[in-house]
Protein backbone atom coordinates (compact mmCIF):
# COMPACT_ATOMS: atom_id res chain seq x y z
CA UNK A 1 0.00 0.00 0.00
CA UNK A 2 1.26 3.37 -0.70
CA UNK A 3 1.28 6.35 1.64
CA UNK A 4 1.43 9.98 0.46
CA UNK A 5 3.36 12.23 3.22
CA UNK A 6 4.17 15.84 2.77
CA UNK A 7 7.65 17.74 3.65
CA UNK A 8 9.92 19.89 3.25
CA UNK A 9 13.42 19.48 1.13
CA UNK A 10 16.09 21.65 3.19
CA UNK A 11 19.82 21.01 3.29
CA UNK A 12 20.10 17.60 1.71
CA UNK A 13 17.45 16.49 4.05
CA UNK A 14 13.63 15.91 3.71
CA UNK A 15 11.73 16.66 7.05
CA UNK A 16 8.11 15.03 7.17
CA UNK A 17 5.40 17.29 8.58
CA UNK A 18 3.06 14.95 9.72
CA UNK A 19 4.51 10.97 10.78
CA UNK A 20 3.23 8.22 8.65
CA UNK A 21 1.77 6.59 11.50
CA UNK A 22 2.19 2.06 10.71
CA UNK A 23 5.43 2.66 8.83
CA UNK A 24 8.84 1.68 10.79
CA UNK A 25 10.85 1.31 7.83
CA UNK A 26 9.97 1.62 3.94
CA UNK A 27 11.30 2.87 0.95
CA UNK A 28 10.83 5.82 -0.45
CA UNK A 29 10.36 8.16 -3.91
CA UNK A 30 11.06 11.95 -3.35
CA UNK A 31 8.69 13.87 -6.16
CA UNK A 32 9.71 18.23 -6.16
CA UNK A 33 6.79 19.91 -6.30
CA UNK A 34 7.02 23.59 -7.62
CA UNK A 35 6.96 26.14 -5.24
CA UNK A 36 3.74 28.03 -4.72
CA UNK A 37 4.36 31.82 -5.38
CA UNK A 38 3.78 33.76 -2.40
CA UNK A 39 2.21 30.93 0.04
CA UNK A 40 4.55 29.95 2.86
CA UNK A 41 3.86 26.41 4.99
CA UNK A 42 4.62 28.86 8.22
CA UNK A 43 4.09 25.30 10.64
CA UNK A 44 6.19 23.56 9.11
CA UNK A 45 8.90 26.88 9.75
CA UNK A 46 7.87 26.65 13.49
CA UNK A 47 6.04 29.59 13.65
CA UNK A 48 2.05 29.44 15.13
CA UNK A 49 -0.53 32.24 14.12
CA UNK A 50 0.54 34.26 16.78
CA UNK A 51 4.11 35.08 15.81
CA UNK A 52 2.93 35.20 11.83
CA UNK A 53 0.32 38.32 12.82
CA UNK A 54 3.45 39.74 14.64
CA UNK A 55 5.51 39.19 11.99
CA UNK A 56 2.98 40.39 9.39
CA UNK A 57 2.56 43.76 11.73
CA UNK A 58 6.37 44.48 12.11
CA UNK A 59 6.77 44.59 8.24
CA UNK A 60 3.92 45.44 7.48
CA UNK A 61 5.53 49.31 8.00
CA UNK A 62 8.00 48.53 4.79
CA UNK A 63 5.18 47.71 2.48
CA UNK A 64 5.20 50.91 0.81
CA UNK A 65 8.79 51.00 0.12
CA UNK A 66 8.65 47.29 -0.99
CA UNK A 67 6.29 48.59 -3.53
CA UNK A 68 8.02 51.26 -5.33
CA UNK A 69 8.75 50.62 -9.33
CA UNK A 70 12.23 50.93 -8.82
CA UNK A 71 12.15 47.71 -5.68
CA UNK A 72 11.33 45.96 -8.88
CA UNK A 73 15.05 45.17 -9.89
CA UNK A 74 14.93 43.25 -6.60
CA UNK A 75 12.35 40.60 -7.76
CA UNK A 76 14.66 38.63 -9.48
CA UNK A 77 17.86 38.58 -6.63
Amino acid sequence: MLKTVEGIYRDGKVELLEKPGDVEEARVIVTFMPTTSGVVNLPSRGIDQEQAANLRDRLGRFAQDWERSDMAAYDDL
